[in-house]
């Protein structure tokens, strides 16, 4: 019996702890700001940031890797892209498609994973992710996965930041908002439980960015894989204004400190 419980813990890889993470996850997901979108101001915003760097879709087709509940996948579409959303989790496809469903959006999701995603070479205009460069294995890998599948001339917006690092500020406002809250007069939306909150800890310390998910090291692999050019945007202002609406004033605060951005690559024309 033991050695069965050994065999399946060794069969029980990283990349498998981090899909039961967020399939667990999904229940809850949309709850969170920062996560589901709670205003049509949030939603400009972001329709800002996307159309900025990779314009209007005009039928162009997109896919949202990592792509959860269809967050990213929705504010694509709004903006006229024809687009697949893959995810490794049931639980977030399920609770996607639903959405798709309720607003009555044609956009196709699919079970998959980011760094085997089988489609065909060359055959997106675009590619977004948001909050799965830092959960990456591998990122080699799945950066040059990703190379293979966008069209020359295509390219990749990735939406990201640095979870594990945190400036002397962030530090001090994140220390206040924690006592504050001890005391009830900071009141925050609800927190994962402890059990879930042991795993995450446990999961970002074994990924690539294990140290955070630093802007420079993500394009510097980027460049490596052979996207040309790579451009760093840290101005997502907007998008953390009106999310802290529904933060407390701290932890708002706290996130508009955070070393968050978008990287912009392109697959150089064949």
């Amino acid at each position: 019996m033991q050695s069965n419980h050994r065999a399946e813990s060794a069969n029980f890889t990283l990349r498998d702890e981090i899909k039961a993470y967020w399939s667990t996850r999904a229940a809850t997901f949309d709850l969170s700001p920062g996560h589901e979108i709670f205003s049509e101001e949030e939603r400009a915003a972001w329709h800002a940031l996307i159309g900025r760097h990779l314009g209007d879709g005009y039928g162009r087709k997109a896919l949202d890797l990592a792509s959860g509940t269809g967050v990213i996948s929705h504010l694509m579409d709004d903006l006229g892209y024809k687009v697949t959303g893959i995810d490794w989790s049931e639980a977030m496809l399920e609770k996607a498609r639903a959405k798709a469903a309720t607003r009555k959006r044609s956009i196709r999701f699919q079970l998959g994973d980011a760094e085997n995603t089988y489609e065909p070479d060359d055959s997106y205009d675009v590619i977004v992710t948001r909050h799965l460069v830092w959960t990456l294995v591998d990122p080699q890998a799945c950066f040059r996965e990703w190379w293979r599948v966008l069209k020359p001339g295509g390219k990749l917006l990735v939406i990201d930041g640095d979870f594990v690092n945190a400036g002397l500020a962030e530090r001090i406002v994140k220390w206040l908002a924690t006592r504050l809250e001890q005391y009830g007069a900071n009141k925050e939306p609800p927190h994962p439980p402890a059990d879930m909150m042991t795993t995450h800890q446990r999961i970002l310390s074994r990924v690539h960015f294990s140290d955070g998910a630093r802007a420079d090291s993500v394009a510097k692999l980027l460049r490596e894989t052979g996207f040309s050019p790579v451009s760093v945007d840290e101005n997502l202002r907007q998008i953390h204004k009106t999310q802290a609406r529904n933060f407390s004033l701290l932890k708002g605060l706290a996130r508009g400190l955070q070393h968050r951005y978008a990287i912009i690559a392109e697959k150089p024309e064949a």
